[in-house]
This record gives C-alpha cells, sequence and structure tokens, in this order.
C-alpha cells in the first residue's frame, strides 16, 4: 500500500501543488474566509476540474468555516471532499454466481485495453480463473494486443475474425467462461467516437446479449476515463451514460499531467463512483480507489 501511496502521491502532484501554492496567496490573516477568498478558491477549484456543482458545495461548506490559515483551509476542503467522494462510493461487485461479467467501455486511447489487462492480471494473481472477450472487432490489431495481454496474466481469450460482429464475440466469450466454470469474464469493445452512433448501437447490443443469458449479467459496465483530459472525460461519460447503465469508473493515467479533480466531478456531476484508478503502466499499477486516501493525496496530507 505504501507504493501504491507514493505513486497516488507523486500522480497528483501537479494538482496538489497548484492548489497548495494557490491557498497560499488567498487566505486572509483574520480568521473569517472573506467573499474575494472564495471567489479565488472557486477559480483554483475550477481548475483543477473540480467541476461547477461539486465547487458550489465546497464553497457552501468553507464558507461557514473559521479558517485563519491554508492549514485550516486545507483541512475544511479535505472534509467536504471526503463527503463529496464517500457519497454513492461501491467497491468493485462480486459475484454470488459465477463468471463475474465486467463490461469495460471508453474512447480509443483512453487507456482501455491496459486496464483490462490489469483486471486480468489482478484476478489471476487472485487464482481467479480469467476469459477476455475481444469485442473491438473493427480497430485494426486490437484483438491481437489483448491476446498479448492475456498470454501475461495468463487469462484465456475470446476472439472471432476482424470485422466480426461484437455482440455474437460476446456471446461466446460468455457461453466459454459458463462452460470452463471462469470465475471472471471482461469484454473489451470499441471506442470510435468518431463513428458515435455506431458505436453506440453496438455497446447497447453487447449489453442486451449478455443480459439475455442471464438477467444479472454484467454485474458491472466500468467507464475508463482519461485523467489528463480534463472536462473532456465527462462529457464521454455523458455520452457513454446514456446508453448502456454504467456501474462505474476507472480513472486511468492518474500521472504528474492529471487533473486529479475529475475524480470529484465524475461522483458529483454524474452520480458515478470511481471503482479504480491507474498509477502506472505496470500490470500491478491499478488499485481500489479509495476517497480517503484520494483527498490526503490530492491535498499533501500524510499518507
Amino acid at each position: 500500500m505504501a507504493g501504491f501511496w507514493a505513486r497516488l502521491s507523486a500522480g497528483l502532484a501537479k494538482t496538489r501543488n497548484t492548489i497548495t501554492e494557490r491557498l497560499q496567496e488567498i487566505v486572509p490573516l483574520e480568521g473569517k474566509v472573506r467573499e474575494e477568498t472564495l471567489e479565488d478558491l472557486e477559480a483554483i477549484l475550477i481548475a483543477a476540474d473540480v467541476g461547477v456543482g461539486a465547487t458550489e458545495e465546497l464553497l457552501e461548506g468553507v464558507r461557514s468555516e473559521r479558517v485563519g490559515s491554508v492549514a485550516d483551509l486545507k483541512e475544511a476542503l479535505a472534509r467536504r471532499l471526503r463527503e463529496i467522494l464517500r457519497e454513492g462510493y461501491a467497491p468493485l461487485a462480486e459475484s454470488v454466481e459465477p463468471p463475474l461479467v465486467i463490461l469495460v467501455v471508453g474512447v480509443n486511447g483512453a487507456g482501455k485495453t491496459t486496464s483490462i489487462a490489469k483486471l486480468a492480471a489482478r484476478y489471476r494473481k487472485a487464482g481467479k480463473r480469467v476469459v477476455l472477450a475481444a469485442c473491438d472487432t473493427f480497430r485494426a490489431a486490437a484483438a491481437e494486443q489483448l491476446e498479448v495481454w492475456a498470454r501475461r496474466s495468463g487469462a484465456e481469450l475470446v476472439r472471432h475474425q476482424e470485422g466480426s460482429d461484437p455482440a455474437a464475440v460476446a456471446h461466446d466469450a460468455l457461453q466459454a467462461a459458463l462452460a470452463r466454470r471462469a470465475d471472471v469474464l471482461i469484454v473489451d469493445t470499441a471506442g470510435r467516437l468518431q463513428a458515435k452512433k455506431n458505436l453506440m448501437a453496438e455497446l447497447g447490443k453487447i449489453y442486451r446479449v449478455l443480459n439475455r443469458v442471464r438477467p444479472d449479467l454484467p454485474q458491472e459496465t466500468l467507464l475508463v476515463l482519461d485523467a489528463t483530459t480534463g472536462q473532456n472525460a465527462l462529457s464521454q461519460a455523458r455520452l457513454f451514460k446514456e446508453t448502456v447503465p454504467l456501474t462505474g469508473v476507472i480513472l486511468a493515467k492518474l500521472d504528474g499531467t492529471a487533473k486529479g479533480g475529475i475524480a470529484v466531478a465524475v461522483q458529483r456531476e454524474l452520480s458515478l463512483p470511481v471503482k479504480l484508478v491507474g498509477v502506472g503502466e505496470g500490470q500491478d499499477d491499478l488499485e481500489d480507489f479509495e476517497p480517503d486516501t484520494f483527498v490526503s493525496a490530492l491535498l499533501g496530507e500524510e499518507g
């Protein structure tokens, strides 16, 4: 956990430093927070991609606090941030009746395939039998890329030839997972937003095919968001949420270029809990999202 804390803290360094430096400039010498201080704080939070709704809520909370130092203000912010992130938080589902089916969606380039690989490695390390479904049948070499990751983690792969119906791949992969008594089935999908209408129709069809086999499937539909894209990630989330019932978010690429406030915006603006965070390129660099740990890393508290 110490290693994860260090990577998470490093990934949020840019956001944390910006917030801390700006707070030093705006905290008044006397105790009460002035209205102009709140206006400056609003600009800081918006710049960190916390989002409009969450920013308004944070300002309302801080307005009632007595603040005489940067430490006081950070403490007030931390308290309110934790409240927002804890609300609606839910860990990854566990399946009572195997397999646990995880449908993974997101735009190309967001880190979807590597997040799937990390998920597979995570379950394999726990001794689970894992099947991957290569339902991105239109992107050149998508299945080959997933096959490489499957070999590395020891997962099994179900794929069809390029250009096949993605829903057919999902159906066959689920039947294979059931027949092989697999513990987990992770379904990759296409992310071609330039073909938005077709893409969303495909996703809806995949979801329905899985649900038709067993009404509790998929137990998780996770959206992978690139933490470096800020408010663009929110736009993507809204688009996917209109098509399939999302259960949570994987926040990928949480490195030094990310604006960490996006985790707060996703929770408050879209009522979607962040369930996992990716803090590196290694197979072990995917961890459960923990609201308290995240806030501590964001504001520079002790790990």
